[in-house]
């Protein structure tokens, strides 16, 4: 891992943020290469998506539209064990869930004169869950039960075809489907899948989406960007990210035991410690590169380490500690400091934060009932993770009688004059007429 030390200096916030390891070159690729991917599903539908699945997937002449059997075949395969783990997250992930839905709220003007404040859900839901290196059976649960607690009617679910599974999606992504009740569910992957939720594929029975979520690589969160504005959409989750702050009474085996778990995702994921001790943060080097070597996947995690968007972070203190974390605004955020839980209140820009040695984000990713589809890329500044409320829209309800609106006329109409819209005020003056 590289070193950034910024210790004796002090920085701007646009300084702040031009310090922030970020993997741009490759982003700025998967923007291109994403945007034509979904231009071409867009003009040619289920035959790019075909194309798609034998270049990127090694897969042809598979089912695109998942048998109601193969989910089916999915649920009775499951080991007892998995299952239990799969339905204790569902039933966590619903809890907290049930929280984000606002009460309809009345707000009264005066006599007559009242709004209703109401969140409505949209018709259909379009969930991604990556399954290129690994398979998440994890990330069907965390986007399709806000769907569900918010009111959704329709979700469908997109995954890509595997190569050793004949062309059908993992089997833990058909079971957790199966134990949501989802059964539209169609084998595509990539930003194909975000094009083909945007704009619809007719000879699949696929109608466009309203709002689509889910994580996956750089490619996927490239992919939303394209299609932007034609469908909703939460904060585009790209490649993973962690960032832990930590003092020099940190557990080095812990946070490199942290960082590591997140870089197994991708060679792009980026794994980043902020310290104000630099023997903490050699012993976190170390462990690091003792972790790396013995993990599974060491190759993808060194690739990951190694990258332009890691890196061992040095500071003079909390403060500067504070500043560089709200300025990156990690996906996950985690605080290995003696005094963490009084501390969390100044790191204000995270997707997540997880406070103390056994918060781990691992314990976030499954079990902790909260979501683990988050922002990235910064984006944690001003877009928050995946929850309900990324299914609602807020509507207001103007409900006004005669009495209340004749209170208003002349200033409705003094203000249509001022902005030279006269019919605005003739508007209100017609229901005074005789």
């Amino acid at each position: 891992m590289q070193t950034i030390d910024l210790r004796g200096r002090v920085l701007t916030p646009a300084q702040m943020l031009a310090a922030v390891p970020r993997a741009t070159e490759a982003r700025a690729e998967a923007i291109a290469a994403a945007s034509a991917i979904v231009e071409d599903v867009r003009t040619r539908g289920e035959e790019a998506l075909r194309e798609q699945a034998e270049r990127f997937d090694r897969v042809s002449g598979h089912a695109v539209r998942v048998p109601q059997e193969h989910i089916d075949e999915a649920v009775a395969a499951l080991a007892p064990e998995i299952r239990a783990a799969l339905e204790e997250a569902i039933r966590r992930v619903r809890t907290a869930s049930e929280a984000q839905v606002p009460a309809p709220a009345v707000t009264e003007l005066g006599p007559g004169a009242r709004i209703r404040q109401r969140w409505q859900p949209v018709s259909r839901a379009g969930v991604y869950a990556p399954g290129g290196k690994a398979a998440y059976p994890s990330s069907v649960i965390m986007n399709v039960v806000p769907a569900q607690v918010a009111g959704v009617s329709h979700v469908a679910l997109a995954s890509p075809p595997q190569a050793d599974q004949d062309g059908r999606v993992h089997p833990a992504i058909l079971a957790a489907a199966g134990l949501l009740g989802i059964d539209e569910v169609y084998a595509m992957g990539g930003a194909g899948a975000i094009g083909a939720f945007a704009w619809g594929v007719p000879s699949i029975g696929l109608d466009p989406v309203d709002v689509l979520s889910g994580p996956g690589n750089n490619f996927v969160a490239a992919a939303k960007r394209a299609v932007a504005g034609v469908v909703g959409m939460d904060a585009e989750a790209g490649a993973t990210e962690i960032l832990i702050v930590a003092d020099a009474d940190a557990d080095p085996r812990l946070v490199a035991a942290d960082l590591v778990s997140q870089a197994e995702h991708d060679e792009q994921a980026s794994a980043v410690l902020v310290t104000d001790s630099a023997d903490l943060g050699r012993a976190v080097e170390a462990e690091v590169a003792r972790l790396a070597a013995a993990t599974r996947h060491s190759t993808r995690v060194q690739a990951a380490l190694a990258g332009p968007q890691s890196a061992v972070v040095l500071v003079d203190g909390r403060a500067e500690a504070v500043a560089f974390s709200n300025a990156y605004a990690p996906e996950h955020l985690e605080l290995h400091l003696r005094d963490a839980a009084e501390a969390v209140d100044a790191f204000t820009d995270a997707g997540a934060v997880f406070v103390g040695e056994n918060s781990p984000v691992s314990l976030g990713d499954y079990l902790a009932g909260s979501n683990h589809v988050l922002p990235t890329g910064g984006q944690a500044r001003f877009a928050p993770g995946l929850g309900a409320y990324t299914f609602l829209r807020p509507q207001q309800v103007i409900e006004y009688d005669r009495d209340a609106l004749s209170l208003l006329r002349t200033s409705i109409v003094a203000l249509a004059e001022t902005e030279a819209l006269p019919a605005h005020g003739e508007a209100i003056d017609a229901r005074f007429e005789a």
